[in-house]
């Protein structure tokens, strides 16, 4: 792998259904790049013996937990989102960690210098203060009809669980206003990565 001393650090946020994965993956098999996914960094600080596990069963108590000790994560979503209250203080709990372990890795990749591209992926990272942290942030765009489609097709989510995570998610004004970059990807694949070619082939 050639060697870089500018790694790019380069967030990649969008509404759910817009495509995110698909395109990271494409990313990740083209260019030399890191990819960091926040909601896989959540889960690993969530299994027994890691960070967030002990604090997250004394706050919710056992009853969230598998035969084996792990944490049910269908379990764990009912309490929580039945309270304001509990939801802000496992978010207190976990964010936190995420963000220290990311930046843990970061300095690990820029310390190796041996990536071009370092991107990391989530759905609230202009929320939980990201912007600080990357060098770009990139907007994944889909219309909400064709997010819809995606998520019932693919995920098979009923009308009411769409509408309730796009309300709590951000609006596209506010996506677009604090990203630099915004691919399209409410038509087909092939033309997304054309776009991310266009962008990455100059090197940013």
């Amino acid at each position: 792998m050639k060697q870089s001393k500018d790694m790019k650090v380069i967030g990649i946020t969008g509404g759910v259904g817009s495509g995110k994965s698909a395109l990271l993956t494409y990313i990740a098999g083209k260019y030399n790049c890191v990819v960091i996914l926040a909601d896989e960094a959540a889960h690993e600080l969530e299994t027994p013996g890691q960070p967030c596990y002990e604090m997250l069963v004394e706050l919710l108590s056992a009853d969230i937990l598998n035969e084996d000790g792990t944490i049910n994560k269908g379990k764990m979503a009912r309490k929580i989102f039945q309270s304001g209250e509990l939801l802000e203080k496992v978010n207190g709990i976990i964010h936190p960690a995420v963000r220290k372990m990311i930046l843990g890795k970061i300095a690990d990749e820029k310390e190796k210098g041996q990536a071009d591209f370092l991107f990391l992926e989530a759905a609230l990272l202009i929320e939980n203060g990201y912007l600080d942290i990357v060098d770009e942030m990139w907007y994944i765009y889909a219309g909400e009809e064709v997010r819809r489609s995606r998520l019932k097709e693919t995920r098979h989510y009923p009308d009411e669980k769409i509408d309730a995570i796009m309300k709590s998610q951000l609006d596209e004004e506010t996506f677009r206003k604090n990203c630099c970059f915004v691919i399209d990807n409410s038509e087909n694949l092939m033309e997304a990565y054309r776009q991310i070619d266009r962008k990455l082939g100059g090197r940013l």
